[in-house]
């Protein structure tokens, strides 16, 4: 694939790393393609970074037919640079187009488009500790119509901000509530997709649990509001009598993380028994009860892992491990980020070089 490129002539002013928040500032450049239904994926461009032109009727501000990733570059102590795991993100997105009934974006091209980005803006790529550039990669119906259908015509963009830790308590623990009232996700619905849809539904209940002192909220299953599902921004696992117990995926109600997926094969390898399966709430208590819950954290790419210190379910209040990170937990995000960086040997052979 041909990728035009339009360097920017004003070049931005790269903000201090030190403290900085979570997906504020961007890099100087983006990429954009169109879609155009007869014609496919076409017109494959780097632009500078800047606002987009749409028409009030575009579909997705409708509709919501749109999907999104998140993924970062990584650069090593070398200098090099690195993605981690990137085909699993274009293979989830794909799989969330096919449910949003978007044309997906070939697995190629979608690589191609990331590793050019990322070697063009580079230099955005910071060197501090426990810092990256996040990638976040998405797709949006455009058409100027009204009315409930399949959209004609669609946008595919991604965007790049250097960012340091996603949550504020860093790698300190973080206190979550478990939601028995609201839902996030029913079977037959989107649950396994990344589309703003799921995540808009997940703020009413993330709002009030936040003025709470809460950092995120722990859904449950949307049928019988039993069965432990996923953190807001994380899927989630749980050390229970030396096993790791995690909700399993195979419902589609959950989604399927590259951080999880990442997270159980380093696991397994370390000789742990895993079982990916419900697990109620009511188990989950007893746990926390008789002493047997010995570590939570949550994953994902956003904050990686992120450790559990405390579990707030009907008003009561359980602390995890005496509400520091746990030896496993602290294990884990040591090797993936280890991976990451380069600090450490990748056996799995999940880098992938950008220059």
């Amino acid at each position: 694939m041909d990728i035009t490129i339009h360097k920017t002539t004003a070049p931005k002013q790269k903000p201090s790393m030190d403290g900085i928040p979570f997906g504020t500032y961007f890099s100087d450049h983006m990429f954009l393609m169109n879609y155009t239904e007869g014609q496919g994926w076409h017109d494959a461009r780097i632009v500078p970074y800047g606002p987009l032109t749409l028409e009030p009727t575009a579909m997705v501000f409708h509709y919501a037919q749109e999907i999104f990733e998140g993924l970062k570059a990584y650069r090593t102590a070398e200098g090099k640079i690195q993605l981690f795991r990137p085909n699993e993100n274009i293979r989830r997105m794909i799989r969330s187009s096919e449910k949003l009934c978007i044309p997906p974006v070939p697995e190629d091209i979608y690589l191609q488009a990331l590793k050019t980005l990322v070697e063009l803006d580079q230099d955005w790529v910071p060197s501090e500790p426990d810092t990256s550039l996040y990638i976040r990669p998405f797709v949006f119906a455009t058409d100027p119509h009204l009315g409930v259908h399949v959209a004609h015509t669609y946008l595919f963009c991604i965007v790049t901000c250097p960012v340091g830790c996603y949550y504020p308590e860093g790698l300190n623990p973080v206190k979550i509530a478990i939601e028995s009232r609201e839902v996030r996700a029913v079977r037959g619905g989107t649950g396994y997709t990344k589309c703003g849809g799921n995540y808009a539904a997940s703020l009413h209940a993330s709002d009030a649990a936040e003025k709470r002192g809460f950092s995120q909220v722990l859904w449950l299953d949307g049928v019988e509001q039993k069965y432990i599902e996923e953190v807001g921004s994380m899927n989630v696992m749980f050390k229970i009598g030396g096993k790791i117990i995690t909700p399993s995926v195979e419902k589609l109600t959950v989604l399927p993380g590259v951080t999880r997926k990442s997270a159980l094969t380093v696991l397994k390898s370390w000789g742990y028994e895993v079982e990916e399966r419900d697990l109620s709430v009511d188990e989950l208590i007893a746990a926390a009860e008789n002493g047997t819950l010995e570590e939570a954290w949550g994953t994902g790419t956003a904050a990686v892992i992120s450790p559990i210190g405390e579990i707030s379910y009907k008003s009561k209040k359980y602390t995890v491990n005496n509400f520091e990170i746990g030896e496993l937990t602290q294990k884990l995000y040591d090797t993936l980020t280890g991976i990451q960086w380069g600090k450490i040997d990748d056996p799995f052979g999940w880098v992938v070089p950008v220059c």
